[in-house]
């Protein structure tokens, strides 16, 4: 079963959201091929977009396999929103999203992200402006329940804002951004938000197994579901995640070993082509601890790939450590994030 966001068709009602330094064309690549029906970009900044800056034009970098794919801007500016919308608009993204749920300090202290929660009107300003901009697309929000109140009335007088200005969905992720990322995702104010309006609602929070995506639906009553973290070093769980949602009750396979290597290997390989050996080396430091997560003697591993720049023994490095492992390795794991 798919899901309709406006004029937009999803295969799928699982959906990956954006991470930061994170949801970059190789990884959605490796998951499109595993099972991955809609992904967004990283998030990117209405200012920077706006003024043609070098790296957030290189975070729009996409392919055609690379389909359907949205984008989230952040920002509070209801014109420069606008207007980064329209280029966005412009370069072929199939929905563009605003980005009411980022609990950063520093993105907060300029009024963007989670603190427009505070300032409804200011935040349905810039709904309708994107929206005046953007005729062709769906557009969409996505929000925290709150600032600090953890009652959810924020999110569904925001979500109510959402629709009467001409938006085609919402995603309520269960926290408050004075919870930042801890304590449990409150899927009971998403179920508030979902009661609230007409327009799809999408969850998200805490989402890691088929379980967890089956208890959602059923608490709050949501459309779709989008998970974060979940998905990094584990591209086979939208499939996994997918079968749950369409009420298959048994297990679904967990990726072998040899699978689980091939996945990273390749993840590497596509690094090097689209960003370079040097960057690609890089990104390694954090991509390889996404798929060594709860291995036994993963941390010589990452110790000894954040140690070189050499691909070719960065690649030798993973290739031994999958090759040593046990066939019955612990399942892929989520890895601990500070963003999601």
């Amino acid at each position: 079963m798919g899901l309709a966001i406006g004029s937009l068709a999803l295969p799928s009602r699982v959906i990956q959201s954006p991470l930061a330094a994170c949801s970059d064309l190789p990884f959605r690549l490796v998951a499109r091929r595993r099972g991955l029906g809609f992904c967004f970009l990283e998030m990117v900044s209405a200012q920077s977009l706006t003024r043609a800056n070098e790296k957030t034009l290189r975070m729009l970098q996409s392919s055609p396999e690379d389909r359907p794919l949205g984008a989230q801007l952040i920002g509070c500016d209801p014109g420069m929103m606008a207007e980064a919308a329209a280029l966005l608009a412009e370069r072929g993204f199939d929905l563009i999203d605003m980005n009411l749920g980022c609990p950063v300090k520093k993105v907060v202290s300029n009024g963007e992200g989670s603190a427009l929660l505070k300032d409804p009107d200011r935040a349905e300003r810039v709904f309708r402006a994107v929206r005046g901009a953007v005729k062709s697309l769906p557009v969409t929000v996505k929000m925290r329940k709150g600032f600090q109140d953890p009652s959810g009335d924020e999110a569904v007088e925001l979500a109510r804002r959402a629709q009467d200005a001409g938006l085609d969905a919402v995603t309520v992720h269960g926290r408050t951004q004075a919870q930042q990322y801890s304590g449990r995702a409150d899927w009971e104010a998403i179920g508030r938000v979902k009661r609230a309006v007409k327009i799809p609602v999408i969850g998200n929070g805490d989402v890691l197994s088929a379980e967890d995506a089956r208890r959602l639906f059923e608490v709050s009553g949501c459309d779709g579901v989008m998970i974060g973290r979940g998905g990094l070093g584990n591209p086979w769980i939208y499939r996994a995640l997918d079968a749950g949602l369409r009420g298959l009750r048994e297990k679904p396979p967990v990726p072998t070993v040899a699978e689980r290597k091939a996945a990273l290997l390749e993840h590497f390989d596509l690094e090097r082509r689209h960003l370079g050996d040097r960057q690609a080396a890089l990104n390694m430091r954090r991509i390889s601890v996404w798929y060594t997560q709860g291995l036994p003697h993963n941390k010589a591993v990452r110790v000894a790939v954040c140690s070189t720049m050499d691909c070719g023994e960065i690649e030798r490095l993973l290739r031994e450590f999958f090759d040593r492992l046990p066939a019955d390795a612990p399942p892929p794991q989520a890895p601990v994030l500070l963003t999601e």
